[in-house]
């Protein structure tokens, strides 16, 4: 078998070759038989690598342990489910999978395509052959998942990585795959565009709807990752800023830039360069995510490992692919050129491109903040961390920029708003922001950074009902429906701009959670089986006992814990620790959990003594974090709707007799408000003291143990290093020493500026704090150049119509065609 899959891969690849080159020749001299031909090589190519893919994953099944890789990320006590996501848990097989969704994702879109884009076709099988041949190239020289032992065979495996036996970490991977591989079809389609010279929008059909998709596999990869590491890693958090994370964040925030953008070029027929442009750094920033991964050019505790040889194959490859992309983009620029200007920067043309350039900035910063360590260790051969509090300190401003605009696009007009119609837009939105403002000063919630994050989110909310609410009602009044039948009539019109909306909706939510993190509550106890800890108010837990149990995969260490709210009976918890077969030396922190819409009482067990059953926990009491996971559901459904074909809402196209039934329809959420003073006593046990200079600095200094969290964060099973940092800032305290003696302490302790979480402002690290102000500045010289640039006006404007105001419903009924346009 292991024979056969190698044989697969090689045969693969050597039809990827003949598939680029008689599309090549075909596209070159027009030739449709060669072109039919490369389409029909292409094909084959994506058939090998489902048969390949299916042996492997057989290999796993029947654990063939004569291949390596089976080997190395199985075993026979693990559960078939495991046993099946282990094919994309290790390096080579996560390559495969990566290669085989490439050729069925293209497969797929050449199919759909073949006829509305007859001319790119040969050029996007071009484009998605180069990519499949590089894959390929990696798998039958340097990473072939078939390659087996030479000499010994074992008779087991070594087990998959614990911490990836997780019903979230088993489909996050494919999710990201998905969306990695999903955003080389638009780059394909733009590659084919500007090597054919077809230009015109229509290449953009076939783009649009595949970003669309890539970027919802995304959106619920990144999802399914922070679920993963906020039930699994014991932690209490979802979000680190990881390098890992960080690659597959990259392209969303330029994925997400070409969505708003490309609704300009098809308005206005503007942004031509920058749509193309962004089509290729999405596409670039995938397979820079999938290089960071795996060829340990950062630390994280999600990469695959150190690979030089891989690393340079990668860096020629995305050399390659900027300098081929780029350098068609300058050839064709005279057929890239705008057909209208920017009118007014009070306009949607101007809120999308602002948009646009906040999320490159996102997505730029991120980049070199993530490569900086490695930025440092290549120019003075030592490396720093860049940790959560640099990230946090840059993102939540830009966070903010990103959710005030969501609320201010809908808000203005094509081309021109005018005063009156600003005046009018903006007037609620600005009285509920003001409203909200004055409530975080009534309930004492700091404006800094939830007050802003709340005041904003009531903002944006507003903007979208507003536009659902006069949409509703003129399209009511235009065909005699009910308003509730009208509502869902927009949807039917204009799938995208009100699907947008309710993805919009979805990312106030997101906010509103992120929001909540500024009240977490979080405390260290120690219990002896029957006392109690009743320092996190409203809840007291009681300890009753340490049990061990066994299944044929794992051994279970499991605390029995009793919660009550308020006096009365809240749950039954049961935090635990698991050491699975074959890796008993890394057991994992199995979170016990009880959600709700408010908070999460969230509690872990720390570690624990067999012999008098004592055990240490970490308590958190996370307030609002589910509103970040319904928030992306929200988002989900938005981007459904904008997917929906036009017969799934026909019945609300139909106009109905006036004076037929009104149906009103009011939802009401329920929000509990989270008690936000922290209790000071306990009632039994012993809380595990912090200063508030302590917990400040447990931000500040890493974690030894190489999880690369930090000493407050880490919730790693049998970490030593957080103890002996605590222990040690303990003393260096009691001295009297100020916080930059303190870090200066550990830095000369350690012997390396890697153990602080954000790099000192001083010598080369200065240039991580002032990237992001050269960055910010560049954006406005060339927003201001634009503006220059593009407000010459051209023309006159047209006067109003004669006699639209003395009809109203001929004005509602313009009003609703127009929104059609949107």
């Amino acid at each position: 078998m292991a024979v056969l899959g190698s044989f697969i891969l090689l045969l693969a690849f050597v039809l990827s070759s003949a598939a680029f080159s008689v599309s090549l020749v075909g596209a070159r001299n027009r030739r449709l038989s060669l072109v039919e031909g490369g389409v029909g090589l292409y094909h084959v190519v994506t058939a090998l690598m489902l048969v390949a893919s299916a042996l492997m994953i057989h290999a796993f099944i029947t654990g063939d342990y004569t291949i390596k890789y089976v080997q190395h990320y199985s075993n026979s006590a693990q559960p078939l489910f495991y046993k099946f996501t282990s094919y994309w848990g290790g390096l080579d097989g996560s390559i495969m999978f990566w290669t085989t969704l490439l050729a069925v994702f293209g497969s797929v879109a050449i199919v759909v395509n073949r006829q509305r884009q007859r001319l790119l076709i040969p050029w996007v099988v071009v484009t998605l052959a180069i990519v499949e041949m590089f894959f390929l190239f990696l798998m039958v020289i340097h990473n072939n998942p078939f390659e087996t032992f030479l000499t010994s065979h074992p008779t087991d495996g070594q087990g998959l990585n614990p911490l990836l036996q997780n019903y979230y970490m088993a489909i996050h991977p494919p999710m990201l795959y998905l969306g990695f591989t999903g955003m080389a079809i638009p780059f394909a389609f733009g590659i084919g565009a500007l090597a054919s010279g077809q230009l015109d929008d229509g290449w953009l059909i076939a783009v649009r709807r595949w970003t669309m998709m890539a970027w919802l596999f995304l959106t619920v990869g990144l999802t399914l990752g922070g679920l993963w590491a906020y039930e699994e890693l014991g932690w209490g958090g979802y979000w680190m800023w990881d390098p890992v994370e960080n690659a597959a964040l990259l392209p969303w925030f330029t994925a997400t830039a070409f969505l708003h953008s490309v609704m300009v070029q098809e308005r206005r027929g503007m942004l031509k360069i920058w749509n193309v442009s962004l089509v290729i750094v999405t596409f670039f920033l995938t397979i820079f995510g999938t290089f960071m991964t795996r060829s340990g050019i950062v630390q994280s505790v999600h990469a695959f490992g150190e690979d030089r040889e891989l690393a340079m194959l990668f860096t020629g490859f995305m050399v390659l692919t900027l300098v081929l992309s780029f350098g068609l983009v300058i050839y064709r620029m005279p057929l890239l050129r705008s057909r209208n200007e920017l009118d007014s920067w009070a306009s949607k043309e101007a809120a999308f491109l602002v948009n646009n350039w906040v999320l490159l900035f996102a997505a730029f910063f991120t980049l070199f903040a993530t490569m900086f360590p490695t930025l440092s260790e290549a120019v003075r051969g030592e490396r720093v961390t860049v940790g959560p509090p640099f990230f946090n300190q840059w993102m939540i401003p830009v966070g903010f920029i990103m959710l005030f605009l969501t609320g201010v696009g809908p808000l203005l007009a094509w081309r021109k708003s005018t005063l009156a119609n600003l005046a009018e837009q903006f007037l609620w939105p600005v009285i509920v922001v003001v409203c909200a403002l004055g409530a975080c000063v009534a309930f004492k919630i700091p404006l800094w950074a939830s007050g802003v994050a709340f005041s904003l989110c009531a903002f944006v909310t507003t903007s979208i009902a507003q536009e659902f609410i006069r949409g509703a009602s003129v399209r009511r009044r235009a065909t005699g429906t009910d308003i509730f039948t009208a509502l869902v009539g927009l949807f039917s019109r204009s799938r995208r701009r009100y699907g947008g909306y309710i993805v919009h909706v979805g990312i106030v939510l997101v906010f509103l959670g992120f929001a909540g993190k500024s009240f977490e509550r979080t405390e260290t106890v120690s219990l002896k089986p029957g006392e109690s800890f009743a320092g996190l108010k409203p809840y007291t837990m009681t300890y009753n006992a340490l049990t061990v149990t066994q299944d044929p995969a794992k051994q279970m260490v499991t605390a029995d814990l009793t919660i009550t709210r308020s006096g009365k009976a809240f749950a039954n918890m049961y935090p635990a620790r698991w050491f699975f077969v074959g890796h008993e030396q890394e057991p994992t922190t199995e979170v016990a959990l009880r959600r709700g819409p408010a908070e999460d009482f969230y509690v872990v067990l720390a570690s624990y003594e067999a012999g008098d059953q004592s055990a240490h926990f970490q308590v958190h009491i996370n307030p609002l974090v589910n509103w970040v996971w319904f928030g992306v559901g929200i988002m989900v459904m938005g981007t459904f709707i904008a997917f929906l074909p036009e017969r799934a809402m026909a019945f609300a196209t139909a106009k109905v007799p006036e004076g037929s039934a009104t149906t009103t329809l009011i939802l009401l959420l329920a929000l509990g408000i989270p008690t936000l003073a922290r209790a000071q006593t306990p009632s039994g046990g012993q809380i595990i003291a912090e200063s508030a200079m302590e917990r400040e600095l447990m931000g500040e200094i890493m974690c030894t143990c190489g999880c690369r969290l930090t000493a407050a964060n880490c919730g790693m099973p049998n970490c030593e290093g957080k103890a002996a940092q605590r222990a040690k800032l303990k003393e260096l305290i009691a001295q009297g020493l100020t916080k930059p003696q303190i870090l200066a302490a550990f830095v000369k302790d350690f012997g390396s500026e890697d153990i602080l979480s954000r790099p000192p402002d001083s010598g080369f690290n200065r240039l991580a704090w002032a990237f992001p102000y050269a960055a910010g500045l560049l954006g406005i010289g060339a927003v201001a150049g634009m503006a220059v640039r593009w407000t010459r006006r051209k023309g006159t404007e047209a006067g109003p119509i004669a006699g639209a105001a003395a009809r109203p419903d001929l004005e509602d009924r313009l009003d609703d065609e127009l929104r059609d346009l949107d």
